[in-house]
């Protein structure tokens, strides 16, 4: 589903009435050489909460960023390829992440080179495809297809699409707080 994807942004007009003020392509798109076969698509992001009903008609025109806004949340769709294990063996999850503005959230010599924890709780809904969530032990792995629903609370995790389709997953992540797991940022 790396194909373009509608977005539709509702406000209000002047005197209070309902309006569309954005309707077409999602445009806040990253795709990058350091994390081949991952498309990241940002649709709203809000940098407070509560958040205001009226305000900015567009909020992600800026650079793509892993993190919800501090106090704020970002919405989004990431699609995952199939991996390809000899490529994903010669990635620097550390560099992929930089370029996000988190290349502190990677956890270097895991399992894959992608687990990271994030300051964050997401909210996320498999769209389509298959993915496993891989955690600290594999015995904790899990296996996740279309209709699922993760709450990940700012647990160290990576994505791994092992299976033959691409996946694509919906996530509101929302600025969270915390102690940091032992051994974690």
């Amino acid at each position: 589903m790396t194909n373009s994807v509608r977005r539709v942004v509702t406000g209000h007009d002047a005197s209070g009435k309902a309006i569309i003020v954005a309707d077409g392509p999602a445009e806040c798109i990253l795709q990058r050489p350091n994390r081949p076969g991952v498309t990241l698509t940002n649709f709203w992001q809000t940098f407070e909460t509560p958040a205001p009903f009226d305000g900015p008609e567009e909020t992600v025109d800026g650079p793509l960023v892993l993190h919800p806004p501090k106090g704020g949340s970002v919405f989004r769709f990431v699609t995952f390829e199939p991996e390809d294990p000899e490529v994903l063996a010669s990635l620097d999850g550390k560099a992929a992440f930089a370029e996000m503005g988190a290349a502190h959230n990677i956890q270097a010599n895991d399992r894959h080179p992608f687990m990271h924890r994030t300051d964050s709780v997401d909210y996320a809904v498999i769209v389509s495809g298959r993915i496993k969530m891989l955690m600290d032990e594999e015995a904790d792995d899990v296996e996740l297809s279309a209709g699922d629903v993760v709450v990940q609370r700012g647990t160290n995790h990576a994505w791994s699409n092992c299976y033959d389709a691409p996946c694509t997953i919906a996530f509101v992540l929302i600025d969270g707080k915390g102690t940091p797991a032992k051994g974690q940022g």
